[in-house]
């Protein structure tokens, strides 16, 4: 596929679960892609299989929750057609909990960085005539979940980013778009992810590369009609109610 030859992808947290398929989704279509994350190991990690596979891609290291360092990545990023803004940080627990530090950390990493990535780059896809711009969200932001309010927050946040950013640069060609998620095997516990089983129609959690598919048709042609919209890829966790009676797992 080559759909994306010539565009340059800035893909953040990706170094592992959904932001590396993504990345590697991306650079597939032909992007070139800027991979991101703190652990440098695993960022080599997925730029040398990228360009294994006959991809283009570099790495930038860079600590989402600290501003001076989403600005630098910003700034050594340059140009990109497609921007997702995939890092996040979680911290779960009774909202008593929750430390004052923890909470920073989410709004840091969650939603500033989110806002000032695209408030340095979107204005630049303007200028140029178009791009995408692809926020991770998540079925937290819709669902109501114990142990989970801040995390939940900083996610209804970015839903209203989306919309509110989708008006103000589609009239210049720049396409914001969100995905939802529901669970995702990414290393969380399974015991954690086993409980959600059941209420999902499908009947299973996803893995990365099927929240990274829809990411990379948003980025595409394919999504070229597509603005403002917040996607679920949960299985249909969030579009029906729950079984009255407890259903076996597959």
């Amino acid at each position: 596929m080559s759909e994306l030859t010539g565009k340059s992808a800035l893909v953040t947290g990706s170094t592992t679960g959904i932001g590396r398929a993504t990345a590697l989704a991306l650079a597939a279509r032909g992007a070139s892609v800027v991979v991101t994350g703190r652990n440098a190991s695993r960022g080599v990690d997925v730029v040398e299989k990228i360009r294994a596979g006959g991809g283009t891609a570099r790495f930038v290291a860079a600590d989402l929750t600290n501003q001076e360092d989403v600005l630098r990545l910003a700034r050594e990023a340059g140009d990109v057609d497609v921007l997702v803004n995939n890092a996040a940080v979680a911290s779960f627990g009774p909202s008593h909990t929750i430390t004052v530090e923890q909470y920073d950390a989410m709004l840091e990493g969650n939603l500033r960085a989110v806002y000032l990535l695209t408030a340095t780059l979107a204005p630049k896809m303007a200028e140029r005539g178009g791009g995408s711009v692809i926020n991770v969200s998540s079925g937290a932001a819709k669902i109501g979940d114990d142990n989970n309010a801040v995390y939940a927050a900083t996610k209804g946040a970015v839903d209203a980013l989306t919309r509110a950013w989708a008006a103000e640069y589609g009239p210049a060609g720049v396409r914001v778009n969100a995905v939802a998620p529901g669970p995702v095997s990414t290393g969380v516990p399974i015991e954690w992810l086993d409980r959600y089983i059941p209420l999902i129609p499908l009947r299973r959690v996803a893995q990365p590369e099927d929240v990274s598919e829809v990411i990379a048709f948003l980025a595409g042609p394919g999504g070229s009609y597509v603005n403002g919209a917040t996607i679920p890829v949960d299985g249909g966790l969030t579009a029906v109610e729950p079984p009255k009676q407890p259903v076996a797992a597959r």
